[in-house]
Parts: structure tokens; sequence; C-alpha cells
């Protein structure tokens, strides 16, 4: 898989939606992937990337930010309060918030720094005790915060179960968004985006399909 062939199947999963092709985002998903990987799809004139972890973001982008103009950068993984500052100053957009004390410690350093990332509200649509995320149930209640604290909330996004199928998830999400007047969706990767754009996905995030099988250390 090549960079080039998922922005074909996301055009083609867009044209049969009825969707514009200029609708979904493509993150591509760079965490633990080597330099030159990353290096080779900013060659390609692909800018918007997704990382997980705060500490390998501040390693990565602030070199390549000075080669290379026009990036966006994606948090995609779970966010310590202790690393909101730092990520705040690397992102633009944040999509795993999950918690009360995650959006006050947002707001109150958006207040001290004026200025903040769009952010995305993680649901564990398919609550798992594991995962990170607000329970459904508790969804509507968790965006009416996260909106009487002033902040920039653009979307939803959740990561399905493994072992069950996707697009049940993507349409939950789909609908709880909808229901609060959400226009932004976070949802698919490498094995389902299709049904994601189907679905009204504005965010696919996709790693390996596009940069090569991670080597984790």
């Amino acid at each position: 898989m090549s960079l080039t062939e998922i922005t074909a199947r996301m055009t083609k999963a867009a044209e049969k939606a009825g969707r514009s092709m200029d609708e979904p985002t493509l993150i591509a998903v760079s965490k633990v992937q080597p330099n030159e990987r990353v290096e080779a799809v900013l060659k390609a004139g692909h800018r918007v990337f997704g990382e997980n972890k705060v500490q390998e973001a501040a390693g990565k982008w602030p070199d390549f930010r000075e080669r290379y103009d026009g990036i966006q950068l994606h948090l995609i993984g779970p966010l310590q309060t202790n690393k909101v500052r730092q990520a705040m100053q690397l992102a633009q957009a944040i999509h795993t918030v999950d918690r009360p004390k995650l959006a006050t410690t947002v707001a109150r350093l958006a207040q001290d720094m004026g200025t903040c990332p769009d952010l995305f509200i993680q649901v564990n649509t398919g609550e798992e005790p594991q995962k990170a995320g607000v329970l459904p149930p508790d969804a509507d209640g968790f965006v009416r915060e996260v909106r009487a604290l002033d902040l920039p909330l653009k979307g939803l996004m959740c990561i399905p179960p493994v072992d069950e199928e996707p697009s049940l998830h993507f349409a939950l999400l789909a609908k709880i968004a909808a229901r609060n007047g959400l226009a932004g969706l976070s949802m698919g990767m490498s094995g389902d985006f299709e049904s994601a754009i189907a679905l009204g996905a504005t965010h696919i995030r996709v790693g390996s399909a596009i940069f090569g099988e991670r080597v984790y250390k």
C-alpha cells in the first residue's frame, strides 16, 4: 500500500457515498515510524500527520517543521494532564479529550497561552474497560461540559473494538455527533476507513498502510 493508493481508495469511497473528496482529511499516523519513512511522505506532498505520544512528537516534528511548510499535527493517543502544555504547543488538534480534568486543564492553559488546538472528544463506543473515552450515555453531558469551558470543540473520535463490526460504532458516533451539532468525526483506520467515509468521517487515521509495518524497539 502507499499514500497514492490510500488517496485513490478514499476518493472512490467518497464518490460512492456522494461526498466530496475534500471532506475527509487523511491523517498519516507516523507513530514509531523511522524519520526517513515520514520524510518520504512529506516529500510526496502530504502535510497532515498523527502521533500518539507527546514525547515522540516533540522529538520529531520541530525539525521537520523547519524544513517543510504547512505541517498539521494531530495528537491521537491518550493524553496525561502533565503533558497538556507541550501537546498544545505542538499540535493543531487533539483527538483524545476524554475526562473533565483534562478538559479543565486545556481550558486553563488556553487562557494562559492565548491559543488552543481543535479538540475532539474520544467516545468509548464499545464500552471497553481497557480503553479510554467517555461512555456513550455520558457523551452528551461531557459535550456540554467542554462547551461550557469555551473550548474549540470540533467533533468526536472513536476506536471500535477489534472484534466487532466497525460500521456499527461509526454510525453510533455519527448519531451522537449529530444530536450535539458537531460536524467533526474522527473515525476509520487502515482496515475500515472506507466504511467510515460512507458514514460521514471527516478525519481518518491511517498508519502502516502508508508507511509500512511499524518496527517496535
